[in-house]
Parts: C-alpha cells; structure tokens; sequence
C-alpha cells in the first residue's frame, strides 16, 4: 500500500526520495489572483457571485448576526460544548505562557534601549470547511491572538449549503474572543480580509489553514497584509521500534490520512516485518473508517515507509523530512528530544496521539508544513504582537559613540548621517580623509577640538 524504501547501514536519507505536493500550483495561483483582482473591484458583489459559483449557496448576507453568534452554544449538544470548553482552557492557558513584556534597559553612559511589545490592532482567521467541520481551527487561530490582546478579531468560512455556520463553528468562537464572523470561504475570502468589502473592514494579518486557492491567495496578499504561513497539506511521521503496538501506529498514521487525499504519512522502523504488521493493521482498520476512500488515496499516493538499521539513522531520517507532526513511537522517548532538529510538533511515547495536540493539549495545531519545519515555528502569541525598538541617548552615550556611527556612515558615503552626529558634538562640517568614500575612507571635521552642542 505504501511506498517503501529501505536504506543501507549509515546511508544518509536524502531529500529527493520525499514526493512532496506543494501548497498550490501554477493553476491554483492564477485562479486566485483573478479571484483576489475580483474581490478588490467589485468588493461584496464579488463575494456574493463567487460564494454562489464556487459553494452553490445564494447568500443574502455576509455577516452573521451578534444574536446568532451569542446564541450559537444552545444549538450545540452539551458533550460538544463541554469539549470545547475544556480546550480553550487548555489551549489559553499555554498560549499565556507565550506573553512577552516590553522592556528597557539603561547603559552605564545613560542611553535607554529596549522593545515595545504591542499586540496588533486587527486579524482575520480562516476556518476550512469543504471535507470538513473544524471548530478547533477557530480556537487554535483566535485564541493567541485574544491572548496577546487583538481587540478585533474577525473569522472568514464557507457556509454550510443552507448559507448558515456551523453552530459549534460559532460556539468555538465565542468563547475565544472572535468579534465577527463572515460566511464566506476560499480565495475570496483571503481578499476580503486583506484589502476590505462594502461590508468586511481590512485587517493587519490573517492566519488559518485552507487549500490549494487559500494558500496561493495568502501569498498573493502577502506584503500588503502578513500572514502565518503557507500551509500545504499535512502531515505526520511515526518513529516506531519493535515495542511500539502495530494497531496504533497504524489508527496514527490513518488519523492524519483521513484528512486530505494529499496528507502525507511517514513511518520510519528498523525491520520490514514490521512494516508488513502495520500495513495489515491498516486494512483491518480501514474496514471500519468513515473515511476509507480518501484515508485509502493519501496512504497510497503519498505514504512513506523508510526501513533504518538504527535510531542514529531513524533521527537523520526525521530531520531530512521535518515533518509537520512527529510522533516517537519508541522506548525511552524523551531521550531522543535532543536529537531531533527539525519538527512542528513532537509526540512523545505510545499514550501521546497526534489527536491530543489537534484538539486539547494545548500547544498550537497550526503548524508548518512541506519541510519548512526547517526554520518555522507553530501558530504562537508572537504571530499577533509587533514589536517597536526604543532608543534614548543621552549626551555621553552620543559622546561614547559618534566617532563610530560617523566611521560607519563615511564609508557607507551617507555625509548626512555622519553631519548628524558631528553637529551634536559641536563640530564644523564633516568631510572625508579621501576624495571618494571607498572602503579604507576616513572621516575628519574641519574643527577638530572635542566639543558637544550645548
């Protein structure tokens, strides 16, 4: 069923053996640029044209109503809202350990450096539907930003096929501080967000995931607005040694299956008997999954088997991949942490499920995908604060100083930046110790004397 691969003692696992399917294509980036031009022009017309061409659902509002979104939780069963509140605790209460404070410090000559840490003004979250309901999406993108102090966060997804949201949709965000919720989803509603319609007001940034058209229509507005990432579809790998019960790696693997016809899943073990164990699980299971047909596409198409010859070769393998989920199915997990460089989100030992991240645990399930775990983190609090330098010199500090910011500026051959500093210290006209402002170049001042203005 899956791909395999098996690699020879100390054979390093290489980049190229991965079939990864990107974020978008040349045809999903030119559907949404046309789509993001429409949006721009024509504002909510387009929105109501395009939700009834590409959803099927003739809207006659875009936004929903406070009653509906105050009210949503009495249409949600008990068990579903008691779940949900039991996140969001969970959830808020990691993502509060995240809060940065401003902070200044004084030099010994009197200058004051430091950081203003100010939470942005606005945000807009994308919630997918389509194969899917995801409320958890809602908590996990509104939730640090209530948390590092957004005071309007707005929340853009498709509507159900009776031009409604999900109920749970909208009792998730009530109770993580969304302030407005719109009924339209996809690329349109990325531009919405990004440049504003007759009825949605233009935020700072967007976060969410979405498919191919959202994350080419992300990188179309990015630059005008910021965004978190560009998702492509996701993805797990499980490390799995001989202890590790061959029925839940397999459940694992299908867990992350289940989502997309393109997720992606990687088991990494030492033997192909093993492997073999795990594939049979997977059949027995997908007997039993309301999901099979797409489970069954994403294990065939982009499912992975790698067969090490030892762990050193297993955490090599992990670190080529950077996956977006990792879950160490392996004796004495946690002392692998250390070794492992590149991951979104590490599970540790056999009671620790991706589902546990997904939904509860805490930690953010927004994660980078495609390898970029590379050098990109999880949704975190800091995806929705901005950071301002402060600096206050002192006339000593000035003084500690000039002849270096003067130094630097004459080679750059920016006179004025250098005339800056020399007209504080009480100096004529700075001029150049050579006739270009080549490297080697040295400044001077017509009066030399050491002096400050005063």
């Amino acid at each position: 069923m899956m791909r395999r691969i098996q690699l020879k003692p100390c054979e390093p696992f290489q980049d190229s053996l991965i079939n990864r399917t990107g974020a978008f294509n040349v045809k999903a980036l030119q559907a949404a640029t046309e789509i993001v031009e429409d949006v721009r022009q024509r504002g909510d017309e387009a929105l109501f044209d395009l939700t009834e061409r590409f959803d099927g659902v003739k809207l006659t509002r875009l936004r929903v109503s406070k009653e509906e979104l105050d009210s949503a939780h009495e249409r949600v069963d008990s068990q579903t809202m008691e779940a949900l509140r039991h996140a969001a605790r969970q959830i808020r209460e990691f993502h509060e350990r995240q809060i940065q404070q401003s902070w200044l410090f004084a030099r010994e000559d009197g200058a004051i450096v430091g950081a203003k840490v100010s939470a942005l003004n606005s945000v807009g979250i994308y919630v997918p539907g389509g194969r899917a309901l995801y409320p958890s999406t809602v908590l996990m993108n509104a939730l640090p930003a209530s948390v590092a102090g957004v005071k309007r966060i707005a929340c853009a997804t498709p509507p159900t096929k009776d031009g409604h949201v999900d109920a749970a949709i909208l009792a998730a965000a009530k109770l993580a501080g969304v302030t407005e919720v719109y009924t339209v989803g996809g690329a349109q509603a990325v531009a919405a967000l990004a440049y504003g319609t007759q009825t949605i007001s233009p935020v700072c940034k967007i976060t969410g995931p979405g498919n191919a058209y959202v994350a080419a229509a992300k990188k179309i507005v990015s630059g005008d607005v910021g965004i978190d990432m560009i998702a492509g579809p996701s993805e797990v790998c499980v490390v799995a040694d001989g202890t590790a019960e061959p029925a839940l790696v397999a459940i694992d693997l299908m867990a992350q299956a289940e989502h997309d016809p393109l997720a992606a899943c990687y088991l990494i073990c030492e033997d192909a008997e093993y492997a073999d164990a795990v594939e049979a699980a997977i059949k027995e299971h997908l007997q039993h999954s309301t999901r099979a047909d797409i489970t069954r596409q994403s294990l065939v198409s982009q499912g992975l088997i790698v067969i090490v010859n030892d762990m050193d070769q297993a955490i090599q393998t992990v670190n080529v991949i950077a996956p977006e989920h990792l879950e160490m199915h392996v004796r004495n997990a946690m002392d692998y942490l250390g070794q492992i460089e590149n991951a979104g989100a590490i599970f540790l030992g056999d009671w620790t499920p991706e589902a546990v991240g997904d939904y509860v645990a805490g930690p953010n399930h927004t994660l980078p995908t495609g390898g970029t775990a590379r050098y990109a983190s999880p949704l975190s609090v800091d995806e929705f604060v901005k950071k301002s330098s402060i600096i206050q010199y002192s006339q000593d500090a000035l003084q500690n100083d000039a002849k270096h910011i003067m130094q630097i500026a004459m080679h750059e051959g920016l006179w004025a930046h250098a005339q800056s500093v020399a007209l504080r210290m009480g100096k004529a006209n700075i001029t150049s110790a050579s006739s270009d402002t080549k490297a080697g170049s040295r400044c001077t001042c017509e009066d030399s004397t050491e002096g400050s203005a005063r």
